[in-house]
């Protein structure tokens, strides 16, 4: 119980780290990549998050530093990271302890996005079961909240990427009323922050990508 609440103050501290810094100071907050087992590529898009840290600190003035942090999923250092990604193409595995802390880390204010970047969309729902047996995903109408921050989306999530002629879909876990964790599937949206010359995406895309991203981040610190 002493272990569940520190993590718990760790997160009631750094999360109003995220306000609205000068410039001048140093980053006060950084995003964490989850690290996962199982033989999924956790590390793919190794750009993103410093390309959507420096768009949301130019966008939304938020003062991240673009040097994410890597975190395991069973690891206490997540609870110092309000903000986690988590991406791959294949399997997820979570231990017992693995789903008992990202639970811990969701239900104590932490938020999750989860970008199916093509090949984990069945593991990866296994393994949140694992997190919730309570809750499945659900999809989030296009009136939700997250598609409306700072840049509007009123269709939903834009498609970055196509594979299988599917529209992009953003589902939920949401638990007692609040957004704690944000599944984006057949969208790439991560591919789609990573530098353009690695996919060699139109502006356009990049651009859209990056606008939902920041809706996300938007969305889940309450700006």
């Amino acid at each position: 119980m002493t272990k569940n609440i520190f993590k718990i103050l760790i997160l009631a501290i750094t999360l109003p780290l995220l306000s609205f810094a000068p410039k001048s100071e140093a980053p006060s907050m950084k995003m964490a990549l989850l690290k996962y087992s199982g033989g999924g590529d956790w590390y793919s898009n190794p750009t993103a998050l410093p390309n959507l840290a420096k768009y949301c600190n130019t966008n939304l003035g938020t003062n991240f530093d673009p040097d994410y942090a890597t975190v395991e999923v069973g690891n206490a250092d997540l609870f110092n990271y309000p903000f986690a990604h988590m991406t791959g193409h294949g399997n997820v595995v979570f231990s017992n302890s693995d789903a008992e802390n990202l639970r811990l880390y969701l239900l104590s204010g932490g938020f999750l996005h989860i970008d199916d970047n093509y090949g984990m969309d069945k593991f990866v729902r296994q393994a949140m079961k694992q997190v919730f047996p309570e809750h499945d995903f659900i999809e989030l109408p296009f009136s939700h909240p997250i598609y409306g921050q700072k840049f509007k989306f009123a269709n939903g999530l834009p498609k970055i990427h196509e594979h299988d002629n599917k529209p992009p879909q953003g589902f939920g876990i949401i638990h007692e009323g609040r957004l704690l964790c944000y599944y984006t599937y057949e969208c790439d949206l991560g591919d789609g922050w990573e530098d353009q010359p690695v996919h060699n995406d139109p502006e356009e895309k990049r651009q859209q990508a990056l606008q939902m991203g920041a809706n996300i981040v938007q969305y889940a610190f309450g700006y």
